[in-house]
C-alpha cells in the first residue's frame, strides 16, 4: 500500500546526475520516494510525523524521476512544499487488476522460452478468473492453439488478450487433425490443447492426441488447471481419501446399468458427468441400483454465478429435481457403499440378481462378475451358485 504525505520544511537539492532506479534518502527518519509534484494545487501544508524507519524499506523499488512534473529541473532546489510516498514493507506487493496488467507482467517475464511440445492447459470451469499465470504464458506463447470450440475459447482468448492463431479439435475431426497436428510438432512447433472447460483429456477431446505424442517421443506438458471431478469433491462433504471418476455413463441402457452396478458395490465415492436432461433418468436408476437411502451431493454450475450444491439422499434428489430440471454443468456424487460386517446375502437374494441380469441379455459369467462386485463373498461361490441355477444357460452360451 502507498501512503502520501504533505511535508513543509526545507528540502535537500536533488542532484542533477540523479538517474532512474537511483534512491532518495534526504530526509533523516525514512527513505522515500518522489512520485508526484504539483505546486499549483498545495495550498496549505501539513505537519509530518516520521515513522520508524524499520517500518519501510530503505530502496524497494527503482525510482522513476520522470514523473516530476516537465519544468522542474534537477539541478535546482525543491520548492518548499512536495509530496512524498512511502512503502510499507508490510503491505502485500499489489496484483494486476486487468487482463493488460496481466499481459505486462507476462511480458516482463523472466522464464525461459518453451520448449516444443504439446501443452495440454487446464482452463477455467465457469470464472474467467480461474486460470493460471502459467497457462496465459503458454497459451501466448504458442504457435496454434487446440481448441473444441474456437467460438468458446475465443471469448477466454479476447477476454485476456490473446492473439495466437485458434484451430478446431474436437470428437468429430480428432481423427483427422492428429497426423496435422503431429506434423506441427515434428516440425518444432508449441501446440497448446485446451477444451471447452477444464483439463484437457478429462471426459473431453486429447487423450488420444496425449498417447500418440507419448509414442512419437514428442514432450506432452500439463499445465494443471480447473478441474470439475476436484472441484466438487472437495466441497462435497463426501469422503476424499479414495473415489472413482466415472464421468459421462454410456447410452446404451445394458451398459449403463452394468457401470451403476460396479459403481454401487465399490466403497470408494463415486463421480459422474450427467447432462441436465438426463438428471430424472439418472435418479430413477440410481436409486433402483444404489439404494434411496444413499448420500449424494449435486454440484451444479460451479465457480459461475449460479453455484449451487444440493446435499440429501438419492430419495430426496429425486423429489427435489424430478419436477424440476435444473439448468447448467452437473457434476452428481453418490458416497461408497458401506463397509460395514454385515453378513452376506442370502442365496435366494444372490439367484434374483443374477436372473435378472441374465435375462436383461448379460451371460452367466458377466452376471457373476457384477454380482460379486463389492461382495464380501467370493466370486468362485457365487460362479457355484450361477452353475446350479442356471447351468442350462452356461450350456447353450458354449453352443
Amino acid at each position: 500500500m502507498i501512503a502520501k504525505f504533505l511535508i513543509s520544511g526545507n528540502p535537500p537539492k536533488i542532484s542533477s546526475n540523479l538517474q532512474k532506479g537511483s534512491c532518495f534518502s534526504g530526509i533523516e527518519e525514512s527513505r522515500m520516494v518522489i512520485r508526484r509534484y504539483n505546486p499549483i494545487t498545495m495550498l496549505s501544508s501539513s505537519v509530518f510525523t516520521p515513522f520508524p524507519r524499520q517500518q519501510f524499506y530503505r530502496c524497494p523499488f527503482p525510482i522513476f524521476t520522470q514523473s516530476l512534473q516537465p519544468h522542474i529541473l534537477l539541478s535546482t532546489t525543491l520548492p518548499r512544499h512536495f509530496t512524498l510516498s512511502f512503502y510499507s514493507n508490510t503491505a502485500q506487493t499489489s496484483t494486476a487488476d486487468t487482463p493488460d496488467e496481466l499481459q505486462h507482467q507476462l511480458s516482463n517475464s523472466k522464464q525461459s522460452p518453451l520448449k516444443p511440445g504439446l501443452y495440454l492447459v487446464g482452463t477455467p470451469i465457469g470464472n474467467l478468473e480461474d486460470i493460471t499465470l502459467r497457462a496465459l504464458r503458454v497459451l501466448k506463447s504458442a504457435d496454434v492453439i487446440l481448441s473444441e470450440d474456437t467460438r468458446h475459447s475465443g471469448k477466454l482468448l479476447h477476454y485476456y488478450n490473446i492473439k495466437t492463431p485458434l484451430l478446431s479439435y474436437h470428437k468429430f475431426n480428432e481423427s483427422q487433425r492428429a497426423q496435422v497436428v503431429l506434423r506441427k510438432l515434428q516440425d518444432g512447433e508449441i501446440v497448446a490443447l485446451i477444451s471447452d472447460a477444464g483439463t484437457p483429456g478429462i471426459s473431453d477431446p486429447g487423450m488420444e492426441l496425449a498417447k500418440l505424442c507419448a509414442d512419437k517421443n514428442i514432450p506432452v506438458v500439463p499445465i494443471p488447471g480447473p478441474s470439475a471431478v476436484v472441484t466438487a469433491l472437495s466441497a462435497s462433504g463426501l469422503p476424499t481419501n479414495e473415489f472413482s471418476f466415472v464421468g459421462f455413463l454410456p447410452k446404451h441402457n445394458s451398459s449403463r446399468k452394468e457401470r451403476l452396478i460396479l459403481s454401487a458395490n465399490e466403497s470408494a465415492t463415486q463421480i459422474f458427468f450427467i447432462p441436465p436432461h438426463k438428471l430424472s433418468q439418472f435418479l430413477e436408476e440410481a436409486a433402483a441400483i444404489f439404494g434411496e437411502s444413499r448420500q449424494c451431493v449435486m454440484a451444479r454450475e460451479m465457480t459461475k454465478v449460479h453455484e449451487e450444491f444440493w446435499r440429501g439422499t438419492i430419495d430426496k434428489a429425486k423429489e427435489a429435481f424430478l419436477a424440476h430440471q435444473p439448468k447448467g454443468e452437473i457434476t452428481f456424487l453418490i458416497e461408497g457403499k458401506s463397509t460395514s460386517t454385515d453378513e452376506g446375502p442370502s442365496e435366494s437374494q444372490l439367484e434374483n440378481e443374477l436372473r435378472e441380469l441374465i435375462a436383461e441379455g448379460h451371460s452367466l459369467s458377466m452376471a457373476v462378475k457384477l454380482v460379486a462386485s463389492g461382495k464380501l463373498m467370493k466370486r468362485k461361490a457365487i460362479y457355484s451358485l450361477a452353475l446350479r441355477k442356471f447351468g442350462g444357460q452356461l450350456e447353450s452360451e458354449d453352443d
